[in-house]
């Protein structure tokens, strides 16, 4: 069992700069502390991504960290120049020392992907045929790809990563269906849904792997992601947790709200109390993190638990109390967790 780190970088109240530098150093933390991964999402015209360009943070992660694993959750592929982006992904895994992991998608949000001029109809075809570019690339001293998106004859490739054939393959899921395409292309995953949902889709994984004939040792990693919030007493951290959740959440749906569209990210209510009764976000001290962690591992079969742990205005010290006493009093209570390191 490994943890991670999922990040919207949502918007803080703080000056821009404060902010990334705010949370670079939390990042730093994550590194020492033994998380496996970080992964930033992707957002546009929003105030729920303030990393609208994963890459150029990552870059920053990628000098400022040692161990950490990081990368995008996810690249929006059908908004990328595939050549682009393939020489993104050479030069941050070289830059790291072969520590990035490729997350892709073509976006939750239609009215993002349209900022781009990208049809959102199109998206599901657009991202099969950029991921196939992106392979090629990866693997290729020479692109040729002649497709319905993209076409490309004879384009050097000059650059590689350090992790042949290509750096590890990651994929948000809502749907056991999905599992499919992910258990068919070794993609590790992670999911926002309630436990007994991601049980649906962590057992459908692994009948779609067996079947697929592929090795129980190799199953990729099986990620549930979920708002986390400690502090000495529950009070304090329940009170950090409601404040900080009421303005993420209106991050979240402010696109959607704005345009009129149907918010599809329904297992989000309005307020953080709703949200952890239902079992999708803890609050409290570090030994009620311990039990809910396992609960929530037991009941969903993930093997990858992702924390949320700076979102909304909760304050530098608030998320760093989060991170000190995750790595002091909780993380070391599961066993074979990679890279466990004490909080310095």
């Amino acid at each position: 069992m490994k943890f991670g780190i999922f990040d919207h970088m949502d918007r803080s109240g703080a000056p821009f700069g404060e902010q990334y530098e705010s949370r670079l150093q939390l990042i730093e933390a994550y590194d020492r502390g033994g998380f496996y991964a970080y992964h930033v999402a992707e957002h546009h015209g929003t105030p729920l991504g303030y990393s609208p360009s994963p890459s150029v943070f990552l870059a920053a992660v990628a000098q400022r960290t040692r161990r950490l694993r990081f990368g995008p959750l996810v690249y929006l592929l059908p908004l990328y120049h595939p050549l682009r982006l393939i020489e993104e992904i050479c030069m941050l895994d070289q830059m790291s020392g072969g520590r990035f992991e490729l997350g892709v998608g073509r976006g939750v949000s239609p009215i993002e992907v349209g900022f781009y001029g990208a049809d959102p109809a199109k998206g599901s075809k657009q991202f099969a045929e950029a991921l196939e570019v992106i392979k090629k690339g990866l693997t290729s001293d020479i692109l040729n790809h002649q497709g319905e998106f993209y076409h490309f004859d004879n384009v050097p490739i000059v650059m590689q990563p350090v992790q042949r054939p290509h750096p590890p393959l990651w994929y948000g899921v809502r749907s056991p269906e999905t599992t499919i395409w992910t258990a068919a292309n070794d993609a590790n995953i992670v999911t926002l849904q309630p436990a007994q949902e991601a049980r649906d889709i962590t057992d459908r994984y692994r009948a779609e792997w067996q079947k697929l004939g592929k090795p129980a040792s190799e199953l990729p990693l099986l990620g549930v992601a979920r708002h986390i919030v400690l502090a000495e007493n529950d009070n304090e951290a329940k009170h950090a947790a409601q404040r900080a959740y009421r303005p993420w959440r209106k991050h979240l749906e402010f696109l959607w709200k704005q345009h009129g569209v149907p918010f599809r990210l329904t297992m989000f209510p309005l307020e953080f109390d709703e949200l952890q009764d239902a079992g999708g976000a803890f609050a409290g001290t570090a030994g009620g993190a311990r039990a809910y962690i396992e609960r929530q591992m037991e009941m969903s079969g993930a093997n990858y638990f992702v924390c949320d742990i700076s979102f909304g205005d909760l304050t530098p010290a608030e998320a760093m109390r989060t991170v000190q006493l995750l790595v002091r009093e909780v993380l070391p209570a599961f066993p074979d967790r990679a890279g466990a390191a004490a909080l310095g």
